[in-house]
């Protein structure tokens, strides 16, 4: 559906994507994911037209799209700040793109009223000034501007980050059954690693205007296969050498204590399992979070943070003496 074939991108002497090939499937929840300042929305403001690579080639449906106008590629876009006409009403924004192809007023409205349905807005709030809705309302009349116009791609740059945790939270999930019920061809940009785990199909993770792995969530989370990857998805506890070491010798014959390991808080545990090494430790501090609670322990050279579920056991008190159990096969190595 979309291939980057070695698209470069140049602002001046810098170089902000050096060399950019991947492709993203008909239908795909794809989620370009990095730090601010990687190029993921340079890669997303190219394939929407707005930026004209130095070098290489883009492809939609196979047809090099390179050089056909942005209004051309049947490209719906949603931006971080919505983008909206404040002295238009709702109806009037979501319209505007149907407004300037000139189509009939029936038509118009019958459309405006039909795309307002799918994303959630009642046909009272069409006649309503933008400025009255709240943060979630007007990204879903953003979104719904955008796909009024039918497009066979919608793109999505961080259009969640201005909304508060709790909304974010919801609106992740209704935007992400809204793309599925439609089955449009999805290219989302965010910094947002947990977005980004529970939304996308797939994930690209950027850093300095290069991929640093292409794969499914789970590929990304379980099976990092850089570092910059593995410390930036999450969080992770990264294991002095001396712990690893001692693992090595409670029988993990497959690390070896020369690399950097990392392991995940929720893959330690305070119980043991068939497949665990132990070390042991002792309780520095507890974080309660409700469903679970964060313990710092200390191990030889190591802080190692574990997630523990909140089960009605009473807490481990600071001070108190632990076995930390790690599966070997868990930590991540580089």
């Amino acid at each position: 559906m979309i291939k980057y074939d070695k698209i470069e991108v140049t602002f001046g002497d810098h170089k902000a994507i050096p060399e950019l090939s991947l492709h993203v499937a008909e239908g795909e929840f794809f989620t370009l994911l990095g730090p601010s300042g990687c190029g993921k929305t340079t890669a997303l403001r190219t394939l929407a037209g707005f930026i004209e690579p130095t070098g290489g080639e883009i492809y939609i449906d196979g047809t090099a799209s390179t050089r056909v106008p942005s209004e051309k590629r049947r490209i719906g876009m949603v931006f971080q700040n919505y983008a909206l006409f404040p002295s238009m009403t709702v109806g009037q924004n979501i319209a505007f793109g149907l407004t300037v192809q000139k189509m009939s007023k029936a038509d118009t409205k019958r459309l405006v009223t039909e795309i307002a349905g799918q994303v959630q807005l009642s046909t009272d709030q069409l006649d309503k000034n933008v400025s009255e809705l709240s943060g979630g309302q007007q990204q879903r009349v953003a979104i719904a501007r955008a796909l009024v116009l039918k497009p066979r791609i919608l793109l999505l740059d961080e259009p969640l980050s201005n909304l508060d945790a709790k909304l974010r939270v919801q609106l992740r999930e209704q935007l992400k059954d809204l793309q599925r019920d439609l089955g449009i061809t999805t290219v989302y940009v965010t910094h947002d690693q947990e977005e980004a785990l529970t939304m996308s199909d797939r994930i690209a993770v950027f850093n300095r205007g290069v991929i640093e792995q292409i794969g499914t969530p789970a590929d990304i989370y379980d099976r990092s296969r850089t570092e910059f990857v593995c410390t930036f998805i999450g969080a992770i506890n990264r294991l002095a050498a001396h712990t690893v070491r001692e693992l090595v010798g409670g029988g993990a014959t497959d690390l070896d204590p020369n690399k950097t390991s990392y392991v995940r808080l929720e893959k330690v545990s305070l119980r043991p399992s068939s497949n665990s090494a132990s070390l042991r430790g002792s309780v520095q501090e507890r974080a309660y979070h409700g469903a679970y609670s964060t313990y710092t322990l200390r191990s030889g050279e190591s802080t190692i943070r574990a997630m523990v579920i909140e089960d009605g056991a009473a807490p481990l008190p600071e001070g108190s003496s632990v076995t930390v159990h790690i599966d070997p096969s868990s930590i991540l190595q580089y």
